[in-house]
């Protein structure tokens, strides 16, 4: 392999009395795809962060093309030729692909009053184009893209530049369904290609065998394993319990061991226009219902729907038996429902205030105990255990969410849900972005509060709504399938999901 594009050696990083990296060593060589593993805190954002200019390391030295740098901010990243994607790809939906891959570059001359080059744009798209050849329609506004071409303006306005020699990709997969993820992995192709060196970092473990030419893996801030993924496949080496650092088992807890309880809630032919049809379900104390569906299929609106959120055209709805109208989330939340968004950022935090300022939202008057003001003390020493039940990392109140990588945000979120008390959890694509360790903790709450309470999850995972459910069905195209049985196999559970047909 050629002699490497980008090395770290001896970086550091403290946050006050968190040392979140520590003498970490790292290389990644021109037209290599470098998988970067490690659960959540394990570093790989700080890490990231430094090598995009985002925050400066306090010791080692980061070279690029043999010659050392540093960063101060993203443009000296940016001009050093590594490029970053977030994983949340900050693009403005009212603006066509091509108008955001050269934004803030629209023309070569800088200030104010310089003129925009449409023609140019054009050119330049073309050539972009050129070398990295991709359908991609960038008259388009990018809010009515799919996530794959998404995903696909945000990597050429990364590239962009003339001189990017360091891709990174953070998160990429994790809104994609499988056939946007084999467009990006050939999108990655062609970058590679090229000579582009790709740093990826992914928690889908199967895709570091199917893209990556090698990996890293950081634990407590500091890089523990380096291999080929050729090597590793001939070790037979399980990414996960280098990750965790011990062997981590089946991650699924043992299904229900006893019959269900009572319905705590009931969904009866629920329909809402261009969504979904006639959609019944019934929920359980004491089991874990799974819904499968694709993007596309109805479940988050569906999801929605029971929420309050966008409240159905037509059906009924019966929480413990009473005919219930939840027409807000307020009032879904006072009745007894939780539900875990899809989208965590947008729909379920707020970002810029800490998480002792997330976690009671949901519940307030538990909050207050009954006064006219909040109980702070006792809302703090609640926050605490509840974030500590979910293994928050850094286990901070005090942090604003931004500052948590998306697996820890996840974390906060449950944490509110379990401050609120419900009676019926909904849980919709509850593990995106999280590590696996971290996986097998949801699921196990998951299957602790179905204990007391009614646990839906909607994901379009197929293998985890398998995994996790004593009972599933799937939503095709805004349609109900169910297994003719009584129970879906794994396999029955996909092709009612994919096509919407019942295998005999």
């Amino acid at each position: 392999m050629a002699a490497p594009i980008l090395t770290a050696s001896g970086v550091s990083k403290r946050f006050g009395p968190v040392q979140a990296l520590q003498n970490v060593a790292f290389h990644v060589a021109p037209g290599e795809v470098h998988a970067l593993l490690g659960i959540n805190g394990a570093g790989k954002s700080t890490f990231i962060k430094i090598l995009s200019g985002i925050i400066q390391k306090d010791g080692g030295q980061i070279t690029v093309g043999g010659e050392e740098v540093h960063f101060r901010t993203p443009e000296d990243a940016i001009r050093a030729g590594i490029a970053t994607v977030q994983q949340h790809p900050e693009l403005v939906p009212d603006m066509t692909g091509l108008d955001n891959i050269f934004l803030g570059r629209e023309s070569a001359r800088r200030g104010l009053f310089s003129r925009i080059d449409q023609r140019g744009l054009e050119r330049r798209a073309k050539a972009l184009l050129s070398r990295f050849p991709v359908a991609l329609d960038l008259t388009l506004e990018v809010g009515r893209m799919s996530a794959v071409e998404r995903e696909a303006v945000a990597i050429l306005q990364a590239i962009a530049g003339e001189n990017t020699r360091v891709l990174i990709l953070d998160e990429p997969t994790s809104t994609l369904t499988d056939i946007e993820r084999e467009d990006l992995f050939a999108l990655m192709g062609l970058l590679k290609a090229q000579g582009i060196a790709i740093i990826y970092i992914t928690h889908q473990l199967e895709e570091v065998f199917a893209i990556a030419d090698s990996f890293s893996i950081f634990r407590n801030g500091t890089c523990v394993a380096r291999m080929t993924v050729d090597e590793a496949k001939a070790g037979r080496v399980s990414l996960a319990d280098l990750m965790l650092g011990e062997a981590i088992g089946d991650i699924f807890p043992p299904r229900a061991a006893t019959a269900p309880g009572d319905a705590v809630l009931e969904v009866g032919a629920l329909c809402l226009q261009g969504d979904f049809d006639g959609i019944s379900l019934t929920a359980r104390k004491g089991e874990v219902l799974g819904i499968f569906g694709l993007v596309g299929s109805g479940c988050d609106e569906l999801a929605k729907a029971i929420f309050g959120v966008t409240p159905p055209d037509s059906g009924t709805l019966r929480l413990r038996g009473q005919v219930v109208r939840l027409t807000s989330p307020r009032a879904a939340l006072d009745a007894g429902v939780f539900l875990v968004p899809g989208d965590r950022r947008t729909e379920g935090l707020v970002l810029s205030r800490a998480a002792l300022f997330n976690v009671p939202l949901a519940n307030l008057r538990r909050a207050a105990a009954g006064r006219w003001s909040l109980r702070r003390r006792r809302m703090q020493g609640d926050a605490r255990a509840l974030t500590g039940d979910v293994a928050l990392h850094p286990p901070s109140l005090t942090t604003p969410a931004s500052g948590f990588s998306g697996g820890n945000q996840q974390k906060i979120v449950l944490a509110k849900g379990l401050y609120s008390q419900a009676d019926v959890y909904i849980f919709v694509e509850p593990t995106v972005g999280v590590d696996i360790g971290a996986r097998a903790k949801i699921y196990a709450l998951m299957r602790q509060l179905s204990r007391d309470a009614a646990v839906i999850v909607i994901s379009s995972d197929c293998d985890e709504v398998h995994g996790v459910a004593d009972r599933t069905l799937a939503l095709h195209k805004g349609r109900q399938v169910e297994p003719v049985s009584g129970v879906f196999s794994r396999d029955a559970l996909l092709m009612a999901g994919i096509m919407g047909e019942v295998a005999q």
